[in-house]
């Protein structure tokens, strides 16, 4: 084991070339781009198969995959094939509802945004899709199946083999007439069938029973329950529990567990709010399960710490398991530390094993085992170092980015302004960082990256890379805009490609 773990430190995966491959709601050069339009929130399913979207509209867009589905054959004429099918992710525009409408809460004279803060995808059933998404206030859990139309046919009856006594054509087309409720005319309900009637034999070809059809399908969005009236503030996490049964919903202040079936009961599982709200330091930021321990989950906050949770050890989680902070040096304390420590978004690795964080000015990787320092730290934001203070002027600095990680563990994402993006390599060994742009052409913006400076023994287990100053900036840093920003990314759970969002379009690469 040991032998095998040295080969991979010594040959660690070669930097990915990313390509395009798909754009969504692409606008063209001077178009005004509409608030409600701009996407919020990005997610992929498990499976990888369908992606879904929500933007500052309320509205939620599905995607699915399109590539998988065309390679057909059965099973064993797959099995036959002894080479690789190297084909992309390839997506197509699958449905869209309307998840949330703007409210009004008249008990605070507050508006409530439709906005979509998150969404995440729950276990598939019967060929259904199910999935979660919120705004500030309310979580609303979605289903999407594929309805049937049906049509009755087959209820006509020709006129030219009527009968005799044209009983059945003058019943059709009398329109003052007076029914009963079977079908009938009581003026004629019983001189309909008189003496001189008489089934031919063979019967009537011409009448038809009616027949229910059905040729063509449609989606189906129907909400199956809310879950309300359980945030005092604004909820900006939601995250499924792996037993497939509850999931939780994070505010500034508090963390509720639920149940999927039950809507109208939560139980409040952390609570930082203090007695006295003047005594406030701290707020939470972000919160997830564990990807695979069902009474476990790690929450962020303002203050740049992660804190994880066993819930098995009371019900009112006030206490932490762990705590995931790295101490600030000596001496660089100013106005805006704070500020640029507060974890905008966390993740779990699909092993459990590792946490991704994001805060203002880095991307940091920690191991659960290992609560000291973070294992790798990515400086994202460093050139802005002197500019905070611009920064702060114009609210920039409270953005809130997202990050991501690959499904093998071995890359993390995150974005950036003037619509980059960045994908650093995490295996011991790599160097990798590479800067790419949200357009057809996402290499524009690469450049040669330094090289990965030298590590001394004491930081054996410490990356810090510096792969995000060159490309952005020219000699006086001022080459970028705050105006475009890439908050919103997800990268696909088993295959290298990524989803990322440009204001209101949504860009696919792969590598």
């Amino acid at each position: 084991m040991n032998g095998g773990d040295e080969v991979v430190a010594a040959h660690p995966p070669q930097p990915l070339e990313w390509k395009f491959s798909q754009v969504f709601g692409e606008r063209t050069a001077g178009e005004e781009i509409q608030e409600v339009d701009i996407i919020s929130a990005i997610e992929f399913d498990k499976s990888g198969d369908h992606l879904a979207t929500g933007d500052r509209g309320g509205r939620v867009v599905l995607f699915e995959r399109t590539d998988s589905k065309d390679l057909g054959g059965s099973r064993r004429d797959l099995e036959r094939v002894d080479y690789p099918i190297s084909r992309h992710p390839e997506f197509r525009y699958k449905t869209e509802f309307q998840s949330h409408e703007p409210e009004f809460d008249y008990l605070k004279s507050l508006e409530i945004e439709e906005k979509i803060n998150k969404i995440r995808w729950c276990q598939t059933a019967n060929g259904a899709l199910f999935l979660l998404s919120t705004n500030d206030k309310t979580i609303k859990f979605w289903k999407v199946q594929e309805k049937k139309i049906k049509k009755i046919s087959q209820m006509n009856v020709d006129p030219s083999k009527a009968l005799r006594n044209g009983s059945l054509a003058s019943s059709s087309s009398s329109s003052n007439t007076k029914h009963l409720e079977n079908g009938g005319s009581p003026e004629r309900s019983f001189s309909f069938l008189s003496n001189d009637f008489s089934f031919p034999s063979g019967g009537i070809p011409s009448l038809h029973l009616p027949a229910v059809t059905s040729h063509e399908t449609s989606l189906v969005a129907r909400c199956r329950r809310v879950y309300a009236h359980a945030h005092d503030y604004h909820i900006n996490s939601i995250s499924n529990n792996s037993d497939g049964e509850t999931f939780i919903s994070a505010d500034d202040l508090r963390i509720n567990l639920w149940n999927l079936e039950i809507s109208n009961q939560s139980f409040n599982i952390v609570d930082v709010k203090p007695a006295n709200m003047e005594d406030l330091t701290e707020v939470i930021t972000s919160a997830e399960f564990h990807p695979t321990h069902c009474n476990m989950l790690a929450y962020s906050s303002s203050k740049g710490c992660i804190r994880l949770i066993d819930m098995r050890q009371s019900a009112l989680c006030d206490s932490h398991a762990k705590l995931f902070e790295e101490q600030e040096p000596v001496g660089s304390r100013s106005f805006f530390t704070e500020i640029i420590a507060s974890i905008s978004d966390i993740k779990f690795g699909k092993d459990g094993r590792h946490i991704l964080s994001r805060d203002y000015m880095t991307l940091k990787l920690w191991d659960i085992n290992m609560d000291s320092r973070p294992v790798a730290t990515f400086q994202v934001h460093e050139y802005l170092r002197p500019r905070l203070c611009d920064l702060y002027e114009n609210d920039s600095i409270f953005d809130k980015f997202e990050c991501c990680l690959s499904g093998d563990g071995l890359r993390v994402a995150t974005g950036s302004y003037s619509n980059l993006f960045r994908v650093f390599g995490v295996a011991p060994g790599s160097n990798e960082a590479t800067t790419l742009e949200a357009s057809k052409n996402p290499m524009r913006r690469q450049v040669q990256t330094p090289s990965r400076p030298s590590r001394s023994l004491s930081s054996i287990t410490r990356v810090v890379r510096r792969g995000a100053e060159s490309p952005v900036v020219d000699a006086n840093g001022n080459s970028f805009d705050s105006t475009t920003k890439l908050l919103h990314l997800a990268w696909h759970p088993s295959e290298n490609s990524i989803a990322c969002a440009a204001a209101n379009s949504l860009y696919m690469y792969y590598a």
